[in-house]
């Protein structure tokens, strides 16, 4: 995998992280919030913010094989 690759994929699930985590805790951009704990989406937000640290981690472990 180039190194262009490893570092975009840390940077897309960074903001992929950011998303979700802010829409975790004050409910923006899709207006859940911790707020609406009972909310439905609660465990798509969850669900996201872990997929993005997997990613993260994949892409950072990717780009030390590639130094």
């Amino acid at each position: 995998m180039e190194k262009w690759m490893c570092i975009g994929s840390i940077a897309v699930a960074a903001i992929f992280v950011l998303v979700f985590l802010l829409d975790f805790i004050i409910g923006i951009p899709f207006g859940s919030g911790i707020a609406g704990y009972d909310s439905p989406f609660l465990l798509v937000d969850l669900s996201g913010i872990f997929a993005g640290g997997i990613i993260g981690y994949l892409g950072w472990n990717a780009y030390r094989d590639v130094k």
